[in-house]
């Protein structure tokens, strides 16, 4: 990470919130309307059904206990007697069970009539069976609709990572930014696919049997919604105590990724410099805050669904007590109390599951959080919509005034100028640090110049597409990067249409063709991201075809021949000289013997042009590019006494005592 650069995933990020994110999150669900609206169709038709069950199945009850209570009522006042003869008998017995038994459809002497009760468990298993159809199509077309939202906010996020700057990247560990793309995706969809079908049903449900239970009983009804306001509390406190250790769930699995890809990335220096233990150290102490994290909130979150059941128990016992009392005063029958007790069972059980719910919610609107933050990191400068229609085949770069900070406080490049002509060889050397990659990433508008102008051949960069302005360069990085495929294919990347002949000429004059029979399927030897099974050097050489074949009219070489044994350097030096005919040609290099045929060499220090000239007249100057010469090739003179190289006052070269 860039020095001083702002980690967005850092703790001081600002504050998040379950609420609004969560909001925004369904509106991304607004494309899909039209099916939303079938799937709130058929989770109403499911629910409805659904809470009609018990209520039938209730008559049954209702036709079982009045047969059962009708036959006792026969065999104690014997045959022909009336319900009405047999209630006026009960009341000066036992007023209670009288008033129950005139409120029941009741005959004495008449038993449980069985072809009823079938009816109506026939009427109960078509009611159960259709609300589990449509539950089903409900489920099956939000399942239809998640994914298509997934499916887009993955796109959204891919076409966004091509509109970030490079300083975005820059200030990102990768390991975080993988995270986020691919984790934090899956864990969102896993979340939404296993919390949304059911969370509808849930609210449905609640509403669908809090009409029931108020058609059967207003007073039942009051006393289950007790309980409401409490467990709408409990959860809404635990949510808030559990939502903070989820989001640090998430931004330390980021970290702990970024560990891992950067431990693994450089193992060999890891190992090479004894810091594996250093490292282990490392990721130990995030991941044992990952696993504090972890529990936390998953431990806090948890207790949402006990406490709710807690205090549906409680709510049961209450209405089982009432219910039983208002059926032995005869103000509700066995039936309509047992169908109740089943919607407040069912009342309850909505609740616990919204609770639940919430407890995944808030891990996936966490990930959610962190895929929005790339989605609303600040974009590299849009292309121009009407671009500047002149020619810029020529290459005729110029660099008029131009300066550049990374951080604002901090000059890199300034009121730098510098014009290449069109083929010539343009050697850009100086210490590290002297603003040499930046001054070619400001050409490839990886960055924005703060001040001045670029041209190539007369036209302001700016006004050009980048991927217009990229498609007339090629580039080679000291730092390879190929792909899992065939040499053949990472040669062709460089341009996708060339012919068979093309890819094989681009080869020869890399050298490529001099190592790639020794392969074992030659040319279409399959070689992975690392490049295994080729060495450094001989992979400098495919990206080196690579360039040549894309037919740059500007050639960009960063330390091109940084990892090639000096041999081959010599061979790839002819061969890029003949490629660089009529292409203008930036070459960024600290070996000095690579660029002393350039046109120019230009001298930087401290983001400003301190010389410029041929090889021959610099090195005759005497000036920064003299030292930097004589510090690179005067070669160490030592003998038995001890005797070395001394810098002397002028920084040239002079033998003295150690």
């Amino acid at each position: 990470m860039r020095p001083g650069a702002v980690n967005p995933g850092a703790p001081d990020a600002k504050a998040k919130y379950f609420g609004p994110s969560m909001k925004r999150l369904l509106r991304r669900l607004a494309p899909e309307k039209f099916y939303i609206s079938i799937v709130f169709a058929l989770a109403t038709a499911s629910v409805v059904l659904n809470t009609l069950g018990p209520h039938i199945l209730g008559n049954a009850t209702n036709l079982i206990f009045d047969g059962v209570v009708g036959k006792q009522l026969g065999e104690t006042f014997g045959p022909g007697t009336t319900k009405e003869q047999a209630v006026e008998a009960l009341r000066q017995k036992d007023s209670n069970f009288a008033d129950m038994l005139a409120s029941m459809n009741v005959i004495p002497g008449v038993g449980v009539d069985f072809t009823a009760v079938g009816h109506v468990l026939a009427w109960v298993l078509a009611v159960y069976v259709g609300s589990s159809v449509f539950g089903w199509f409900q489920a099956y077309l939000l399942n239809i609709v998640l994914n298509r939202l997934v499916r887009r906010m993955r796109g959204e996020i891919e076409d966004k990572l091509h509109r970030l700057p490079l300083s975005y990247f820059d200030s990102m560990p990768r390991g975080d930014v993988l995270s986020r793309v691919t984790n934090d995706v899956d864990n969102m969809a896993q979340s939404l696919q296993q919390t949304m079908s059911q969370m509808i049903v849930s609210v449905l449900s609640v509403i669908g049997i809090l009409g029931m239970m108020f058609w059967i009983s207003w007073v039942l009804a009051l006393i289950a919604l007790l309980t409401v306001p409490l467990a709408v509390v409990v959860t809404a406190q635990i949510a808030k105590r559990s939502k903070p250790h989820f989001v640090a769930q998430w931004k330390l699995t980021g970290d702990a990724n970024a560990q891992i890809e950067e431990a693994f990335t450089g193992h060999e220096v890891v190992s090479a410099f004894g810091r594996v233990r250093e490292v282990g150290e490392k990721f130990d102490e995030t991941n044992d805050k990952l696993y504090e994290a972890s529990f936390k909130s998953q431990f806090i979150s948890g207790l949402i669904m006990p406490a709710i059941m807690f205090l549906g128990n409680l709510n049961y016992v209450l209405i089982a007590v009432v219910g039983g009392l208002r059926v032995a005063s005869g103000q509700l029958s066995l039936g309509e109390v047992q169908a109740f007790i089943q919607y407040s069972r069912g009342f309850t059980q909505p609740l616990t599951q919204i609770g639940s719910m919430i407890n995944m919610l808030q891990s996936g609107v966490a990930s959610a959080e962190r895929i929005f933050e790339i989605l609303d990191a600040e974009e590299q400068v849009a292309d121009p919509e009407v671009e500047d229609s002149r020619p810029v085949d020529r290459g005729r770069v110029a660099f008029e005034k131009v300066s550049f900070r990374y951080e604002p406080e901090t000059p890199i490049i300034d009121e730098l100028s510098l014009v290449a002509e069109p083929g010539h060889v343009v050697a850009i050397v100086g210490p590290t640090g002297a603003g040499k990659t930046t001054l070619v990433n400001l050409l490839m508008r990886f960055y924005e110049v703060d001040s001045g102008a670029i041209t190539i051949d007369g036209v302001d960069i700016t006004r050009i597409t980048r991927d217009h302005l990229r498609s007339r360069m090629g580039m080679v990085l000291q730092d390879t990067w190929l792909f899992g495929g065939t040499i053949r294919e990472n040669i062709a990347y460089g341009r996708t249409d060339a012919t068979e002949e093309e890819i094989l000429e681009a080869a020869r004059a890399a050298f490529v063709d001099r190592f790639v029979h020794a392969l074992p399927h030659g040319y279409d030897t399959v070689i992975d991201e690392e490049g295994s099974g080729v060495s450094a050097g001989e992979k400098q050489l495919i990206t080196i075809a690579r360039a040549f074949l894309s037919r740059p009219s500007i050639l960009i070489l960063d330390e091109a021949t940084s990892s090639v044994d000096t041999r081959t350097e010599l061979l790839v030096q002819h061969a890029m000289a003949a490629l660089r005919r009529d292409r203008t040609s930036f070459v960024i290099a600290h070996r000095l013997s690579t660029i002393r045929d350039a046109d120019t060499i230009v001298v930087m220090e401290k983001g400003k042009i301190v010389e410029q000239g041929t090889h021959e007249r610099l090195l005759a100057a005497r000036g920064p590019y003299f030292r930097l010469y004589n510090a690179q090739f005067a070669a160490a003179i030592t003998d038995g006494e001890g005797e070395g190289i001394e810098f002397d006052e002028d920084e040239t070269v002079s033998l003295g005592k150690n």
